[in-house]
């Protein structure tokens, strides 16, 4: 079985050979369950899909010289469009049974990989978010950031009946029976609430693991902002008003 890492990357030269070379030493032997009560080990390849989303500072020379990696794909959009467009590429450019999309910072930490896939390798859920909010290790939050991250999290709650604690996060892990029913198609901040949507339209219930998060600062390069709320809620609203 493989995993495909989706990392969409845009102006992140002080962090993408960092993220990269933890991407490839996450470990990828998951012990699981597998019937009649005994334990396996289950041994996954990887690949990494790498779609830079128009950087200018250098991202794009340096991905460049890892076209001929074998275990990775750079795609490279000629002008900056957005995540949301950019892990679209990535989706349809990758060729695993699992999808992992993986943020091009270092907020989150590769090591937690296996806690991720074991839920869907163990046939338990075919959608798993890892959460900064169930209790694992954390770097301090902005305050307001995570008041925002709740509310919007809240709303979708109220809105499609669900118990997700942290809808925002980057770790979005998903099968390709999951993956090939998307019909995604928010350019930037929207993608988060637009993949959980359809998600949960799908009638897919999403399981939550507990993972570590180190957020980043404004000068370090952190781009998110209150602004993009906005668009978050509008895309939860759309959904809920117009059929699907």
């Amino acid at each position: 079985m493989k995993l495909s890492v989706i990392i969409p990357a845009y102006n992140e030269i002080e962090t993408i050979a960092e993220i990269i070379s933890k991407v490839r030493a996450a470990p990828l032997k998951i012990t699981i369950w597998s019937g009649e009560s005994h334990e396996e080990q289950l041994s996954m390849d990887r690949e990494i899909v790498v779609v830079d989303d128009g950087s200018t500072d250098g991202t794009r020379a340096y991905l460049n010289s890892l076209r001929d990696d074998p275990d990775t794909k750079i795609i490279f959009h000629e002008k900056n469009q957005g995540k949301g467009a950019a892990v679209r590429t990535g989706l349809q450019h990758a060729s695993g049974e699992i999808m992992l999309i993986q943020d091009a910072d270092l907020e989150y930490d590769p090591r937690d990989y296996p806690k991720l896939l074991k839920p869907i390798l163990e046939n338990t859920a075919q959608v798993v978010y890892g959460s900064r909010f169930r209790g694992g290790p954390s770097k301090a939050m902005f305050y307001w950031h995570m008041l925002g991250n709740r509310f919007l999290t809240f709303v979708t709650n109220i809105l499609y009946n669900t118990i997700l604690t942290d809808m925002e996060t980057c770790y979005k892990v998903f099968s390709r029976e999951v993956s090939e029913q998307l019909q995604l198609t928010a350019p930037g901040w929207g993608f988060d609430p637009e993949i959980t949507v359809q998600i949960l339209l799908r009638g897919y219930r999403i399981y939550e693991v507990p993972i570590s998060y180190a957020g980043r600062e404004f000068e370090e390069g952190k781009k998110i902002s209150w602004q993009d709320g906005f668009t978050v809620l509008l895309t939860l609203l759309k959904y809920r008003i117009t059929d699907f």
